[in-house]
């Protein structure tokens, strides 16, 4: 099966065979979730965060050598030499490994390199990640306590584990190899990065967010940043027990869900607002027809009548490009009952407020923004950069009447995540647009090891201005419990 055969398709720097099989992912130990990076206290109150359960520590790597990456090389090609990678991609990854390992164990002993058992592993494995895998990237890519890696040229390597960034010893050969598994990654959703397209925005096969920039405009090496996907989908539950929310608030949350209001998610890089995004579109009627709009696609609706479109960027002759702003508006000729907008950040705004005016109630974005109020600002911005010359009042009457509802989600300095203001859009008065919280969070202090201690607390608005939604989908007796409950426990 395996014949012998040359260097076709695989560069003996290590370029990627087309389209190699990602590789199967070790198991690795469910920790808590990268979005939200704190467990709640005992006390649904005041919450003191805690650190969140954390996988076993991993084996450290030893630092590679000129004279292993020799020895490496020496074998790679070999192999290359021995292999038919033809037959290779038909396995499956496990039998493809195994095939791999054995070609490499019969090279070592042939070529008689003198290498102790843990060392042979070491080689083993990093050749059988290099050509089924992403290379040096699959320790970290199995691990599911991460929460972002952030390559910084082939010497240096960052993860984001906790809410917090270190240093991670992974590396690579030299740039040249970092370079091939971007251009591996971004191949495989039909884009490229080099000298001439050094900007690229792709996605891992499980949905991870990747984005590279390469020489030249990198200087020190290619940069890559990929933003873990989570394997197991969080809920609203879940965000409870890690004390993001409050019950009571779970409960306003899931019924603006259902009750089909007009929801845009606020907050920094980070903050997880596509984390709670997905936690909302959970809450959509199965018999509703979704259409989601990205420019990397990462959210996991579960409903069965969801349609999914992505941007395209240009080709290398500057053609064919496909914008978000394409994408909603072709989206509208699709009969869609909710729109839901993965990022908005152009003039896209402008027709995703238009659909939530023209009967698509329940459509939903995120924006990166602060607090609710520069939310609305950035908003307003937004349609002035697509070249709309309305009046502001007009501007903001158009938002007035198309956003319901804001959620403003951040990341704190202790690196916990919170949901901190559930904020209402309820109309204009004279040229303001006037909002409501029914909910924010504050913090009360910090514990000796930093750590913020917080509450969230109830404004005592009364009924909210979708009181008359939540009636019609006979929502209003929840929607009355859960703000009782909240003011309650604010009183105490």
């Amino acid at each position: 099966m395996f014949g012998k055969r040359g260097n076709e398709g695989f560069g003996k720097a290590g370029g990627a065979i087309a389209p190699p099989p990602p590789a199967p992912a070790a198991p690795a130990p469910v920790a808590s979730s990268p979005s939200i990076l704190v467990e709640p206290s005992s006390e649904n109150q005041r919450q003191q965060v805690t650190p969140p359960p954390m996988q076993a520590p991993q084996r450290k790597r030893p630092v590679r050598t000129d004279e292993y990456y020799d020895t490496k090389q020496q074998v790679f090609s070999a192999l290359i030499d021995t292999i038919d990678l033809s037959q290779l991609s038909k396995l499956d990854g496990e039998s493809a490994r195994e095939e791999i390992r054995d070609i490499v164990n019969d090279i070592i002993t042939i070529k008689n390199f003198a290498m102790s058992i843990s060392e042979q592993e070491e080689l083993l494995e990093d050749i059988c990640n290099d050509v089924l895998g992403y290379g040096p990237l699959e320790p970290l890519l199995a691990r599911d306590d991460i929460a972002d890696i952030m390559v910084n040229g082939a010497g240096q390597t960052f993860i984001e584990v906790g809410g917090k960034t270190i240093e991670s010893e992974i590396r690579f050969r030299d740039n040249a190899q970092l370079l091939s598994i971007c251009q591996r990654i971004v191949s495989q959703v039909g884009r490229r990065v080099d000298e001439s397209s050094p900007i690229c925005d792709a996605r891992l096969p499980d949905g991870s967010r990747v984005n590279v920039i390469a020489p030249p405009l990198s200087i020190d090496g290619p940069a890559l940043t990929i933003r873990k996907f989570k394997k197991d989908k969080l809920t609203l539950d879940q965000l409870v027990r890690f004390g993001a929310i409050t019950p009571e608030g779970a409960t306003v949350l899931q019924i603006i869900g259902r009750v089909r209001c007009n929801v845009i998610i606020s907050g920094g890089t980070g903050s997880g607002k596509t984390t709670l995004l997905n936690c909302l579109t959970n809450y959509i009627d199965r018999d509703e027809r979704v259409i989601t709009c990205e420019d990397t696609a990462e959210l996991q609706l579960q409903q069965p009548h969801v349609v999914r479109l992505e941007t395209r960027p240009p080709n290398i002759e500057g053609e064919g490009e496909i914008t978000m702003r394409d994408l909603v508006k072709n989206c509208l000729r699709m009969r869609p009952e909710r729109i839901i907008v993965g990022e908005v950040r152009g003039p896209e705004v402008f027709d995703l407020l238009q659909a939530m005016n023209t009967g698509h109630d329940g459509s939903m974005g995120t924006i990166h923004a602060n607090t609710p109020r520069e939310c609305l600002s950035r908003i307003e911005s937004m349609i002035a950069m697509g070249g709309f010359t309305l009046p502001a009042k007009t501007v903001r009457e158009i938002i007035s009447t198309s956003v319901d509802v804001i959620i403003q989600a951040a990341r704190l300095r202790d690196g916990s995540r919170r949901i901190t203001q559930i904020t209402e859009v309820i109309g204009m008065e004279g040229d303001v647009i006037i909002t409501q919280d029914l909910m924010r969070y504050e913090i009360e202090g910090e514990d000796a090891g930093g750590r913020l201690i917080g509450r969230h607390m109830s404004t005592g608005v009364g009924k909210p201005h979708f009181w008359d939604r939540a009636r019609y989908f006979n929502e209003e007796k929840r929607l009355a419990a859960a703000l009782d409950a909240m003011e309650a426990k604010t009183k105490d």
